[in-house]
This record gives C-alpha cells, sequence and structure tokens, in this order.
C-alpha cells in the first residue's frame, strides 16, 4: 500500500503499510509483520460559536383557551433524540415558533410550532429517544 523510512535514534526502519481497519493497522517493518492499533484524536470544531445579546422579555399575548378544543399533536418528523426543549407546558406560542432541538442523523433539527396555541402536553424531556411519528407534545 503505502512506504515510509523513518529514522529513529540513528536506526532506518522500512514501514510498509499494508492496510487499515478502523483503528487497526498491518504494518510491515523491516519485513516483519505487525498488527498495531491506531489512536486517533477527535479534531475540534472550527465552527465559530456565535454568543448573541439576551433578547428582551417580551409580552405574549393572550390566547384564550375554548372548551373543547382538540388538541393538536406535534409529531417527531425523524428518529432520533431530544436534545433541548425550548417551551414548557402552559407556554403560549405561535406559528414558526422553536418548540424544541432534536439530534437525527448527527444533525441538530428544529422543531416549530405549525401552528398558534397553548402547550397542553409536552411528552417528552431531554434526550429521550424517540421514533418518526411519535407524539412529542399537544397544542391546543
Amino acid at each position: 500500500m503505502k512506504e515510509f523510512k523513518f529514522t529513529i535514534n540513528g536506526n532506518v526502519y522500512s514501514v510498509e503499510v499494508q492496510g487499515v481497519e478502523g483503528t487497526q493497522a498491518s504494518l510491515e517493518v523491516n519485513g516483519t509483520p505487525y498488527e498495531v492499533e491506531i489512536e486517533r484524536k477527535t479534531k475540534a470544531s472550527k465552527t465559530p460559536t456565535l454568543v448573541r445579546p439576551a433578547i428582551k422579555a417580551e409580552i405574549k399575548p393572550e390566547i384564550s383557551k375554548k372548551e373543547g378544543g382538540s388538541a393538536h399533536p406535534i409529531l417527531a418528523p425523524l428518529p432520533g433524540s431530544i436534545m433541548s426543549l425550548a417551551i414548557q407546558k402552559g407556554d403560549i406560542v405561535k406559528k414558526g415558533d422553536l418548540l424544541l432541538i432534536m439530534e437525527a442523523m448527527k444533525m441538530e433539527n428544529k422543531v416549530l410550532a405549525d401552528r398558534a396555541g397553548v402547550v397542553e402536553k409536552v411528552l417528552v424531556s431531554s434526550g429521550d429517544a424517540v421514533l418518526q411519528g411519535d407524539i412529542l407534545m399537544e397544542i391546543v
């Protein structure tokens, strides 16, 4: 595969990398075969973290709950795990408000309210694993 020449303390070593699978590598050093484990360090993200100033508390509009109204379920769009909740039971939300953030396929996905209303039930918490179509919360 690849050949390298190393000089360590004046000694020359001819190293041939035969193959790498996961963290195991097959090497041949001066004709002698070796199986070695590779230690890989995870690279720190080069993406900068955005720091935004705190948002001033806004006055939430009054939304009256009608008797006999049916609850509207908010469903999980993908299988994944809940990272954080942005709302709690009793909060007033409007269409497009952030409800929660979930991780699916190694990506953060924002779940937004698809209608205005009052959060009636929150059926998940941070760290919960959910399947596609699971009911996360209900809005009335």
